[in-house]
């Protein structure tokens, strides 16, 4: 009697299952220790357990992913160091953290690049970013994606800032990084490198005066406690890469790598989305618990812009020729929209 399915179908399916069998094999039973500097129920934090839910449900709740919100693994560089040494595995921080590895990240971190998120993300996932990422693997790290912070603006306890000399002999915490330092001495600011961790006691106690950061994290850190002015600078476009450690990321199967790197792909396009909307009515937030907020004319965030060219040129000098050319080509490239 002839069998009820063909031949040619019964090996396909028999090789089918087989292959889910392997596939299965290859998804060891794991848990990630994912950090980061936000609060809880931040866009950022949104973002992990998003990646966590995508990794559950892609591994059939073999691969965990433990969220470690607000610095509970250490701060930005201590993290990273964990990362290099195989001691945690993944840490969504800003591209600060990497500048000390491989400097040329310092170019994201170049005020005034964009005129809106749109041209940041092409930049970073474009040839520039792939560029930058290709660096990273011999110190220990890999990034998988890019999460959207937003774009930074400045508070401050003083006055708001209408032009670049209303920055003058303001003391303002900075992320400790040479770009945004010399950044806001441009402007005769005075700027105070300081972990993100002692930020909100150091504008309680007045220590400083002022600090930058996009409106999400403004009102996630209830700034709005210590701060009286929100003005509309707009002056960083901060992006966070997704960091994996290298030693983890080798000690894990094709499959898993697969998994794991389409789960990053996938957290990074919705929280970028998320982290948008979350923006726009974080403005909305601080200026309900009584800040006040101003936008810039135009006319001075050009004459701003201007201002902090020296900046390029000064960074660019020390950076490998080939990255700053690719930079330039593709910054004109977004430019257009």
């Amino acid at each position: 009697m002839q069998h009820p399915f063909p031949r040619r179908l019964v090996l396909a399916l028999c090789l089918g299952l087989a292959g889910l069998g392997a596939q299965a094999q290859d998804i060891q039973e794991r848990t990630i220790k994912f950090g980061h500097l936000n609060n809880a129920g931040h866009p950022t934090s949104l973002g992990v357990r998003k990646f966590a839910e995508i990794v559950a449900a892609k591994s059939g709740g073999k691969i965990k992913v433990q969220e470690f919100a607000a610095s509970a693994l250490g701060n930005e560089l201590q993290q990273q160091a964990a990362l290099q040494g195989g001691v945690q595995e993944m840490l969504v921080a800003s591209t600060t953290s990497l500048n000390g590895i491989v400097k040329e990240f310092g170019l994201l971190d170049f005020p005034f690049l964009f005129a809106n998120a749109k041209q940041a993300d092409a930049l970073v996932d474009g040839p520039l970013g792939k560029a930058l990422a290709a660096k990273l693997p011999e110190k220990g790290l890999l990034v998988l994606g890019f999460f959207d912070l937003g774009f930074r603006n400045v508070t401050n306890s003083k006055r708001p800032i209408m032009k670049g000399s209303d920055l003058e002999g303001l003391k303002l915490r900075v992320i400790p990084n040479p770009v945004f330092l010399e950044t806001f001495k441009t402007f005769k600011a005075n700027p105070v490198p300081m972990a993100f961790a002692e930020l909100y006691g150091a504008l309680e106690s007045k220590a400083v005066d002022g600090q930058e950061n996009p409106f999400a994290v403004i009102e996630s850190s209830k700034l709005y406690e210590v701060q009286k002015y929100v003005s509309g600078t707009n002056h960083v476009y901060a992006t966070n890469p997704i960091q994996i450690s290298k030693r983890f990321w080798d000690r894990l199967s094709a499959v898993e790598q697969k998994l794991i790197q389409d789960a990053a792909t996938e957290a990074q396009n919705w929280q970028r989305v998320v982290s948008r909307e979350v923006s726009s009515k974080a403005l909305g937030e601080l200026m309900a618990k009584g800040m006040v907020y101003n936008d810039i004319p135009p006319a001075e965030l050009a004459r701003m812009r201007a201002d902090v060219r020296p900046v390029y040129d000064k960074f660019s000098a020390a950076y490998d020729p080939a990255t700053v050319t690719l930079f330039k080509a593709e910054l004109e490239r977004v430019s257009k929209l």
